[in-house]
């Protein structure tokens, strides 16, 4: 029984208007991919690129869990609530959208490009009331160790979503392997390596390929290069 797809980064679908070059592991937008709509609450991963001194004009959202994580350069966030901040690489944002929000999201450098993962996961509880969340990582904590940035609980490691998933940034040397544990029975992983080359379970991801993984309580990564990379633990029904 196949309990695993992998995502290499070629076979994603990629959108660049000049301003944005975006590469999207699901459907989004003007790609659709009936095999790639969502990995269970994992619903949008999209790998931007935004030139300098461009973004995305303000915009709405709702019942939608979105996290960004910067990996190079900056971003200026405005929304409907009231915030207006800008995450830097090293830190974690997040947006229940809930009942409804407006946001704008630029980059502020006129001589850099910023770099994202931007997330959606679905709720585990529609209408909520909005809200904001930013914090700043330990990167040093990433190194050789799975450094949990997003849990369902205010009071954990990393900010809180409305929905049964746990995310790690990691950061490892060549030959590291470490395993890691199912927080939640049922769920499911997805692991996108952010550079490097790692073997996920004995299969070989390189710099942006993916991997979805279920019915399995354990992951094993061993990084063939230094490596980063995202583990994503999901609830693989929504």
């Amino acid at each position: 029984m196949k309990n695993s797809v992998i995502h290499r980064a070629n076979t994603r679908g990629n959108a660049n208007h000049g301003w944005l070059n975006a590469w999207h592991s699901f459907s989004f937008a003007n790609w659709y991919n009936p095999e790639r709509v969502h990995f269970g609450a994992l619903r949008v991963l999209n790998d931007d690129t935004i030139a300098a001194g461009m973004g995305f004009g303000t915009h709405p959202h709702d019942n939608m869990e979105i996290i960004t994580i910067p990996l190079e350069g900056d971003l200026a966030h405005k929304d409907s609530m009231g915030n207006a901040a800008t995450i830097k690489t090293g830190d974690v944002q997040v947006m229940s959208a809930g009942s409804g929000i407006r946001h704008s999201e630029f980059n502020p450098n006129a001589d850099q490009q910023t770099k994202l993962f931007q997330i959606w996961l679905f709720p585990n509880k529609e209408n909520v009331t909005p809200r904001y969340q930013q914090i700043t990582l330990d990167q040093s904590l990433q190194k050789n160790n799975f450094a949990q940035i997003l849990s369902p609980n205010p009071e954990d490691e990393g900010v809180w979503i409305h929905q049964g998933a746990w995310f790690y940034l990691s950061d490892f040397e060549q030959d590291v392997t470490k395993q890691l544990a199912l927080k939640k029975e049922g769920n499911g992983f997805y692991i996108m390596t952010i550079e490097g080359e790692i073997e996920v379970n004995g299969e070989k991801l390189n710099t942006r390929d993916a991997i979805g993984i279920w019915n399995t309580n354990t992951l094993e990564i061993k990084a063939v290069t230094a490596a980063k990379f995202l583990v994503m633990e999901i609830p693989m029904e929504h």
